[in-house]
């Protein structure tokens, strides 16, 4: 799948470890491995910087412990502060091969320029007592560079939930692979920079983060039906329709054309508007319907007749109904939060377990945006965006999104690839706009986004 940064829930892990147990890697040896890795991400981070390292008493805190013992030969002034004593045998026995002194954290702990948090790892079920967060937090505060080991000590892996306050890190290691609450918010957004580390486990799994897309360069003979033809509906608010259309001309669509009854202004001459044309024509690459639709039900209603592949966004969304009207479509749909819950209810788990119910549901591809996009398909297959910059919450960005969506299905690739494709370009777009953008510098930065992929 798109992304080649695998993510396991919490289960998957522990089981890719002890496969790689029962297979004959020592488990303290997966711990000298990733300590090592936090130990090497740290130093490059930030060089001699004096550290504190917290650790916890299970396996996380082993890895602290390993850590602090690399960091030490690299002559970094290292100092450790345990929250109690090593509980697992692992993590007893990377206690015993440090060689300096252990503190006991408490409120008298003295903060350094550089934070290390090893207290707890993925295992975390109820949040940290309320004296432990408050010396996390202080010490946090203190410190000039903050790093998580595994994930930030609060967080709940699977879902992204934080079970009590979490101090933003500028930079957390992960070991294997990355774990859902390093792409869903809240967790995201405290995590920082996030380190994957290869401790040698098979992280095999459906589930990634998306990364840059593999596009398919023209081939020499390409031709505008080739490169793919998008064909949107308009409806009561011309300007949507138009923030997309152009959105899908500049993502690569060879033709775009829009069926409007009445002349949009500001449509560039290449799109082309037109309301003869017919929906079900063999050639399009993908239909576009949603945007601006406003209270038009029927426009949905023909949309849902024609057999070629389709993105259905915002009112579009809106008038579906019941997701079983998606099954057999083809389709994309792409919902913000409100549009979720309207469609499928208030589903149970995580963003990502309600997003692949949902797929399962509709049969549709599921966009499911907030500022910790996932995409899911009936399948199985999971893409994660990185976490969205915060600008991208404003008026047609979505609109712009279902544009990208609608040109990556008509290059032909699939529903699911075509949506991760257009979200990492979306979210490159946006960093590339800029702060002030407005939906119209998102489009303008759709060609640079699409310089940074490799053809």
């Amino acid at each position: 799948m798109t992304g080649d940064r695998p993510i396991l829930t919490t289960a998957q892990m522990i089981a890719a470890e002890q496969e790689a147990i029962d297979a004959g890697t020592a488990v303290e040896t997966l711990m000298e491995r990733a300590g090592a890795a936090l130990a090497e991400a740290a130093y490059l981070y930030a060089g001699k910087m004096p550290i504190l390292i917290l650790v916890g008493p299970g396996n996380n805190g082993g890895d602290g412990y390993v850590a602090a013992r690399h960091l030490a030969k690299h002559g970094v002034p290292v100092r450790i502060a345990a929250l109690g004593e090593p509980k697992s045998d692992a993590a007893k026995w990377a206690r015993d091969q440090w060689e300096g002194d252990v503190e006991t954290l408490s409120e008298e702990t003295k903060s350094a320029p550089l934070l290390i948090d090893a207290l707890f790892g993925t295992g975390l079920k109820r949040g940290l007592e309320d004296i432990v967060v408050l010396i996390l937090s202080r010490l946090a505060t203190e410190a000039h560079v903050r790093v998580a080991c595994d994930l930030p000590s609060g967080v709940q892996s699977d879902s992204g939930v934080e079970l009590s306050p979490v101090p933003d890190f500028d930079l957390t290691v992960t070991f294997g692979a990355l774990k859902p609450c390093h792409r869903l918010f809240p967790a995201s957004h405290k995590c920082g920079r996030v380190v994957l580390a290869d401790i040698g486990v098979d992280a095999t799994s459906a589930w990634a983060e998306i990364g840059q897309p593999r596009l398919a360069p023209l081939k020499p003979d390409a031709h505008k039906y080739s490169r793919g033809l998008v064909h949107a509906l308009a409806g009561t608010m011309p300007g949507a329709i138009a923030l997309a259309a152009k959105a899908a001309a500049r993502s690569g669509a060879g033709y775009v054309r829009v069926s409007t009854s009445r002349s949009i202004d500001g449509l560039p001459s290449a799109i082309v508007q037109t309301d003869t044309a017919e929906i079900n024509d063999q050639r399009i690459g993908c239909l576009l319907v949603g945007p601006g639709m406003g209270n038009l039900p029927q426009v949905l209603t023909m949309a849902l007749t024609s057999h070629v592949p389709k993105v259905i966004d915002a009112d579009g969304i809106t008038h579906l109904g019941d997701p079983e009207r998606l099954r057999g479509q083809n389709a994309i749909v792409t919902p913000h939060e409100g549009e979720f819950q309207r469609l499928f209810g208030r589903l149970e788990g995580s963003k990502a377990d309600r997003a692949l119910e949902a797929a399962r549901r509709s049969g549709a591809v599921v966009v499911y945006k907030g500022p910790d996009t996932v995409v899911a398909a009936d399948d199985g297959r999971l893409g994660f965006a990185l976490p969205a910059p915060a600008w991208l919450a404003s008026a047609g960005t979505g609109d712009v999104l279902a544009g990208m969506i609608a040109a990556m299905r008509a290059r032909a690739l699939d529903g699911f690839e075509a949506a991760c494709a257009a979200v990492w370009l979306h979210g490159r777009a946006a960093e590339i706009a800029g702060p002030s953008m407005i939906a119209d510098d998102l489009i303008a930065a759709i060609p640079k986004a699409l310089s940074l992929v490799d053809a």
